[in-house]
């Protein structure tokens, strides 16, 4: 009997889900976070759970771990002080960019400063042009001047290398890596060809840039996080979850932890994915409201899409991503007055410590969580009892900008909710009606802690009928990493006209095929089933963007589409994306990728039903709008057996969160389990 174990790491809790994979029996935990070291809440989790269901540490096979170290590191600037290599003339490109302001007309806000200052962007003179031919070489000589430059520098943490068109030739690159890491052994070295070997100059160096910039901080925790597991648990597989879906080893995520960027988010969407395709749920919307920010996922025929480029705090990373908006609203938004005088609901958030007012930390501004409690929503005992909330210091917080606002106590927290609700509804839209999805047609699923005292009213905002709540929504994104997959992605740019010849095309997937099968053999050692999927970049001749194009597995398949299937592809993906498209212009081929995934084994979790009559624990008053308080039933969700239903008011209490079905809304229980309100 072999447990697996799934560890979310948020900014107010550590989740944890524990599945059997011999009977599929799932177990889940929560702690407080530890901000100033993430890993120690997950070693202190693991002992916690342990000694709370009282299985031996020897049967743990596999821990999976979503982080959002990488994360806040790049929000708050607490990366390290970098040097950059480039070629000579181009030391500015990282701060020049592509000359695009962060909003056109806001004419106060800039784009941030660079994460290398201009004393530590170095030059060497060299030139590879764009077909991969060496224009000029460079001399061990100016190897050694280039030494002698970094020496000078104080406090270096790390090196950046981006060279000119190193994407098709990185001789140049590798060379200097070579020679560097004999002088600087203790420092660690991003070159762009391993980081992301991708046409786009500019994205490719921020993106090497911001890998450079995280390595110090990220790889400091990876490596607490390695000695505390070999210390406690030797005999555990390590994973870590990747932006892009998949998971990775410790190594590769130290080495490249831009790829860890959206970790966490990332997670719970492939946990939402399966919950829903398990209630025959296809098309669903996520909403993950956690402690900090609230994360939205558009999830079409069980599958969400990639994003091969986003901008996080204003910085360009170029890699695969599970496309996800996030914004900052959560139940520690602080709830505040603007300048203009009106109530402004985040993005600053209270964090675990000190936490909301009711947390009783020592927090004292009005957040989300302290309005839900105000306004009887959110029950005054969190994780099973093992946390209290005090109700008192909440209200007393809201009172401060009530005041103010020359409103009682109920009606301020009613707006805070209003306010926070607008923010994520806003969120949805811009994953969905932004790019040609009627919402209306999707299910909406929350998760995270706070997710189901929310999910009515945002659905009502956006016609939205069904939600579905899956079974422990407030663990659901560790839950997702226990069901993820080991999987590293492959990219070769190949700009070709897709009506020439298409050899090359046809050359570089065998290239990154034998790359692929490489990883089988030495990182993708999965004991399930092995894929390849591939995906062609293709634009009109002329566009700036590309869009990527399915193509499915191709593990066994050797040739590619011919060029009518290809167009057509295209012409659908283009009319999908911006309602047209022209069977006449030119077309070309711009990039190659490949993910490989790997299967790991995991056992679909037990599900032990209740059958008898629940009935309500206790009545409650909760504020639904700013009438009065209505009576509603509170019921234990582990008390509620598959096929009951119910009509609101209600709440629905369990360890991990808590569900608000307002009046005139309905509840059932399904097969699995897992809640079905509709509005």
């Amino acid at each position: 009997m072999t447990w697996i174990i799934g560890v979310d790491v948020g900014g107010t809790f550590t989740d944890f889900c524990a599945r059997n994979n011999a009977n599929g029996q799932t177990i889940i935990h929560k702690r407080p976070s530890t901000p100033h070291d993430p890993s120690l809440a997950i070693l202190l989790g693991l002992k916690e759970l342990k000694l709370k269901f009282l299985f031996d540490k020897k049967r743990i096979s596999r821990l999976a771990h979503g982080t959002t170290v990488a994360t806040n590191s790049l929000l708050q600037r607490k990366g390290g002080e970098l040097a950059l290599i480039t070629t000579k003339g181009f030391r500015d490109l990282l701060e020049i960019g592509r000359q695009v302001r962060p909003s056109v007309y806001d004419l106060q806000i800039d784009a941030p400063s660079p994460l290398i200052k201009r004393s530590n962007r170095l030059e060497i003179d060299e030139r590879i042009d764009f077909e991969g031919n060496v224009i000029k070489n460079f001399s061990n000589h100016e190897i050694n001047n280039l030494e002698k430059k970094l020496k000078k520098l104080i406090n270096i943490d790390g090196i950046a290398i981006c060279l000119l068109f190193s994407f098709i030739n990185p001789t140049h690159e590798i060379k200097l890596k070579k020679a560097l890491s004999l002088s600087f052994p203790h420092l660690p070295i991003s070159i762009s060809s391993e980081v992301q070997p991708e046409f786009r100059e500019f994205e490719r160096f921020s993106t090497t840039a911001i890998n450079a910039y995280l390595q110090p901080e990220v790889g400091k925790y990876m490596e607490n996080l390695k000695k505390g597991i070999a210390t406690n648990e030797p005999s555990l597989e390590l994973n870590i979850f990747q932006s892009s879906g998949g998971l990775t080893t410790i190594e590769r995520a130290s080495n490249f932890p831009v790829r860890m960027a959206l970790s966490g988010p990332a997670a719970g969407v492939v946990g939402a994915s399966e919950t829903a395709l398990r209630s025959s749920f296809k098309d669903i919307i996520t909403l993950d409201m956690g402690g900090t920010s609230t994360d939205v996922c558009l999830i079409q025929k069980g599958k969400a899409e990639l994003a091969n480029m986003r901008d996080i705090s204003g910085f360009r990373i170029r890699l695969p991503m599970i496309d996800i908006n996030t914004v900052g609203a959560g139940g520690g938004s602080i709830a505040h007055l603007g300048e203009d005088g009106l109530l402004k609901v985040g993005p600053i958030s209270a964090g675990a410590v000190p936490g909301p007012a009711c947390y009783g930390l020592g927090g004292s501004k009005p957040t989300v969580s302290d309005a839900n409690i105000v306004l009887g929503r959110l029950p005054e005992d969190l994780v099973g009892g093992e946390m209290k909330l005090n109700k008192q210091k909440a209200y007393k917080a809201i009172l401060t900008i009530a005041k103010k606002l020359k409103l009682s106590v109920e009606e301020t927290a009613l707006g805070i909710i209003g306010i926070v609700n607008s923010n994520m509804t806003r969120a949805i839209r811009s994953v969905s009606v932004e790019r040609g999805h009627d919402p209306r047609h999707f299910s909406l699923m929350p998760f995270g802690g706070a997710g189901g005292l929310h999910a009515i009213d945002i659905a009502n905002e956006l016609s939205i009928k069904n939600i579905l709540i899956p079974k422990s929504p407030g663990i659901l994104c560790a839950e997702g990493l226990i069901l993820s997959n080991l999987q590293e992605s492959f990219v070769k740019t190949c700009r070709t006209p897709i009506d020439s010849k298409l050899s090359n095309v046809q050359e570089a997937i065998t290239e990154l095929k034998i790359k692929a099968k490489k990883w089988f053999s030495n990182e993708g050692k999965g004991k399930g089933n092995k894929s390849l999927l591939l995906f062609i970049d293709m634009r009109y001749v002329g566009q700036n963007y590309e869009l990527s194009i399915n193509l499915g597995n191709t593990l066994t398949k050797s040739n590619l589409p011919n060029k009518t299937v290809l167009k057509n592809l295209f012409f659908e993906a283009h009319k999908r994306s911006y309602g047209h498209f022209d069977p006449l212009a030119a077309i070309e081929i711009v990039n190659i990728r490949l993910r490989a995934i790997s299967e790991l084994d995991c056992r679909p979790s037990k599900i032990s039903n209740n059958k008898k009559n629940p009935k309500p624990i206790k009545f409650t008053q909760v504020w639904f709008d700013n009438k009065k308080a209505k009576s509603t039933k509170v019921f234990e969700r582990s008390s509620l057996p598959s096929g009951f239903s119910l009509k609101g008011p209600a709440i629905i209490l369990q360890e991990d969160a808590t569900t608000l079905l307002p009046p005139n809304c309905s509840l059932k229980v399904d097969k699995k389990l897992n809640l079905v309100l509709r509005t």
